[in-house]
């Protein structure tokens, strides 16, 4: 009874082994077509957890930018107004892409205006893109050296107010920007506000190696002249320009084609051909020789239109502001603040302590962005 119990039993085992010896002789072929188990699905309670937060961080470090610390680097949103025929940037990058480090901002100025119109930039909305903005005069000044260090730029331009000698700084501006590679070049007067956050919402909105010139036209229609760098002359060249008042921007693939015009003093020689001044001659290279169609923004402000007009509520919203001169000093934006006109009369430090309020000389500490 016992021999009979023993025998299924032996059976039973020799035959599993070889169940064992098939499967695994087949298992090479057979791991073939199956699928990978997604390591997730594999890992135990513990294990996914560990999966979950390396995929976070790894995600975290992917988006971060390289200059994360900056104030307006971090959840950017849109808050300029749609503007005509705007070209998106490729789908594979985010708009918050571009960053403060990407710009070539120039300032134009001179010798007159160093203490005041510059001290007050400078103090303002340059103090947060100091290694960005480049300040283009007419003379070598000690005390502006010591505060801007190489950022400010000597262009040995003569200092009255000419088409020629205002030609000449655009021309070191523009070679300038050329030999720094950066993705975007933004010309600025020095009686301008420049609000960083969004300037930088406004141009995600193209790419930088594509064709793009944005700004505001001081006039309602195209500038009118005769061509005189194609043909003989006689024929007459529509095309609309950005007031450099306002402020404007060329992305990199559109300034290096204005090249044959424009670089190493050839900017001088067009503006006299045409005997247009600076920002005029701009728009003469790029749509009436380049046929590249200017973007229109209502964002750029100059003091040439009335600035009381603007609403308040959208003053955070420009990308520029300017203020009226001497003839028209009651120029300005309305806008409530704890400096009287006299403590600020151009403003511009009542825009940025909204903007900036941890800044140290000003009055109140709510911040209005995170």
């Amino acid at each position: 009874m016992k021999i009979s119990g023993i025998g299924p039993t032996k059976i039973c085992f020799l035959l599993s082994v070889l169940v064992c010896f098939v499967f695994f002789l087949l298992l090479p072929w057979r791991q073939h077509g199956l699928p990978k188990l997604h390591p997730l699905l594999s890992c135990d309670p513990s294990c996914a957890s560990s999966f979950l937060e390396m995929s976070r961080q790894v995600t975290r470090n992917y988006h971060a930018a390289p200059n994360q610390n900056s104030s307006f680097q971090a959840g950017r949103r849109r808050q300029a107004e749609p503007h005509q025929n705007a070209k998106p940037m490729d789908e594979s990058h985010e708009k918050g892409d571009l960053r403060v480090d990407d710009l070539f901002i120039a300032v134009k100025t001179t010798k007159k205006f160093h203490k005041t119109r510059i001290n007050l930039l400078l103090q303002t909305w340059i103090s947060q893109a100091k290694e960005e903005t480049f300040i283009f005069t007419d003379y070598e000044d000690q005390e502006l050296r010591k505060k801007a260090g190489r950022q400010m730029v000597n262009t040995n331009c003569s200092a009255v107010h000419t088409r020629q000698a205002l030609s000449c700084k655009m021309a070191v501006e523009y070679d300038k920007f050329v030999q720094s590679s950066k993705k975007w070049f933004c010309h600025m007067d020095d009686d301008t506000y420049l609000n960083l956050r969004v300037l930088l919402d406004l141009l995600s909105a193209f790419q930088h190696n594509t064709d793009v010139y944005v700004g505001r036209p001081s006039l309602d229609h195209p500038v009118e002249t005769l061509d005189k760098l194609k043909g003989d002359g006689s024929s007459s060249l529509k095309f609309w320009f950005a007031t450099g008042g306002a402020g404007f921007c060329i992305s990199q693939g559109l300034a290096l084609k204005m090249t044959p015009w424009a670089s190493m003093g050839n900017f001088i020689s067009t503006a006299e051909k045409v005997r247009l001044p600076d920002d005029c001659t701009i728009g003469y290279i790029i749509e009436g020789l380049l046929k590249v169609k200017m973007e229109h923004s209502n964002l750029f402000h100059s003091h040439l239109e009335n600035l009381q007009k603007l609403p308040q509520n959208s003053l955070l919203q420009q990308v520029t502001l300017s203020y009226g001169g001497p003839e028209n000093r009651r120029n300005v934006v309305r806008i409530a603040s704890s400096f009287s006109l006299e403590q600020d009369p151009s403003r511009f430090k009542s825009i940025h302590c909204l903007l900036y309020p941890e800044t140290s000389w000003c009055p109140q500490k709510k911040r209005l962005f995170s």
